[in-house]
């Protein structure tokens, strides 16, 4: 089941100006960067009490995050949940009908299981489901 908002993502043009911006202007701690080389993208968290901020810049221009820049300039990227069973998960809300961008989890960043439900299946939003195993 799904027990936790895991994070918010904000796709963003420059992840260096992005996180000097939410340190400097914001007051907040980036908490650490990465880069998941096959997403073609890198990334810092910025942890708050209850969850976190997870900012994205593109590392190729034709990636996913590269093409949701260009096309609006940055936002608002997706909403990312934590499940307990992320298998089940997957199986249950695909027996409902939600269409996944992919057949199967693959490897995240913090080297999480995660797989992406289609905007369409949830009223216009990108969601992640995360394993909160993994």
């Amino acid at each position: 089941m799904i027990v936790a908002l895991d994070h918010i993502a904000i796709a963003v043009p420059s992840l260096d100006k992005a996180i000097e911006r939410f340190v400097r202007d914001l007051g907040l701690s980036c908490e650490s960067t990465d880069e998941v080389a096959d997403q073609s993208v890198a990334l810092a968290m910025f942890p708050l009490p209850s969850t976190k901020i997870e900012l994205l810049q593109a590392t190729a221009d034709e990636s996913a995050i590269g093409k949701f820049v260009r096309k609006r300039g940055g936002g608002i990227h997706h909403l990312c949940f934590l499940s307990d069973d992320l298998d089940n998960d997957i199986a249950r809300l695909r027996s409902r009908g939600y269409q996944f961008l992919s057949d199967h989890p693959f490897i995240g960043a913090g080297g999480h299981r995660v797989i992406f439900i289609h905007p369409d299946s949830f009223d216009g939003v990108l969601i992640e489901l995360a394993s909160l195993g993994d």
